[in-house]
């Protein structure tokens, strides 16, 4: 298992846990706790907890919350490569959860200093030794940060490194549009989005048949389900259905995070794709269960 290096986002969230509709205009009652976040940040610290070795993390933050944000990727067995932006803040994401049976939640985001990761921070030699490159889709919604993903795929392009892709947003993507976003992931070797973000990139209500446009486009795609699981294809053929494991949700905020970073550590450790999607729905099932975006720490 080589070593995986994750470009992409650190943000801090703020998640409050409210019960039923918010009150306008008044107060609704919630459980708010203050947790380090970012897909980026969510996926490399599952990566690690699935038994990934080697996991590193380039991100950019504020100089407000850097030492507390290293402490806890480090916590997490993840090796932090930040670069502090001396004018932003970290971003920050409020996260609003419904703690109804869905768990379900919405956000309010606040990128800051993650989207102002460039070109200037990225080196060929941070994929040294790398055997993988997995680029958070947040990275595609600022200008910066695109051009920084146009470098990172051309250096990985020259030393034969793999790539993969998290969408990340089904927002965001509509905003960017999607015949600019499947020109941008040209050269990408593995998708992994969500079925609002399928659905939003193919048009198609189907998760197989999307996953199986997709993988058109890109070699293999693995289009996640939440409850229902995984949809892993090929070259334009659907080549397995993965089911989802039984979970009681507390918290869905970075479930798929949790499911792209067990998968990319069984695919690095060997495992068919549709093995490491099982091992995805696993890590999954363990997220929603958890409050926040981030594995268990600790013994």
């Amino acid at each position: 298992m080589g070593p995986l290096l994750v470009v992409g986002d650190v943000v801090t969230d703020v998640v409050a846990r409210h019960r039923g509709p918010l009150a306008a205009g008044t107060d609704t009652a919630a459980a708010i706790r203050t947790l380090p976040g970012g897909a980026g940040a969510n996926v490399a610290c599952w990566a690690a907890h699935s038994g990934c070795a080697d996991v590193r993390l380039l991100g950019r933050v504020g100089a407000d919350a850097a030492a507390w944000h290293e402490r806890e990727l480090v916590a997490c067995g993840v090796r932090p490569l930040l670069v502090v932006d001396p004018e932003a803040p970290t971003g920050t994401v409020i996260c609003l959860v419904d703690t109804g049976a869905s768990a379900e939640r919405t956000f309010l985001t606040d990128s800051g200093a993650s989207l102002r990761l460039a070109p200037e921070d990225w080196s060929p030699a941070l994929l040294d030794g790398v055997a993988h490159l997995h680029l958070s889709g947040y990275l595609f919604f600022s200008e910066p940060s695109r051009a920084l993903v146009s470098v990172a795929l051309e250096s990985a392009r020259a030393r034969g490194v793999r790539v993969s892709l998290d969408p990340a947003s089904a927002g965001f993507l509509t905003e960017l549009g999607v015949d600019r976003f499947l020109e941008l992931v040209e050269g990408v070797d593995v998708l992994l989005p969500s079925r609002d973000e399928a659905y939003l990139l193919t048009e198609l209500p189907d998760p197989a048949d999307a996953a199986a446009k997709l993988s058109r486009h890109v070699p293999l795609v693995v289009a996640k389900q939440g409850a229902d699981g995984a949809v892993v294809a090929r070259s334009g053929t659907v080549r397995a259905h993965v089911p989802a494991l039984p979970a009681t949700p507390r918290d869905t905020t970075g479930a798929g995070d949790a499911f792209t970073g067990a998968f990319l550590a069984a695919l690095l450790g060997g495992a068919e794709p549709e093995e490491a999607a099982a091992e995805g729905c696993g890590a999954g099932a363990t997220a929603v269960e958890r409050v926040g975006g981030r594995p268990p720490t600790g013994p």
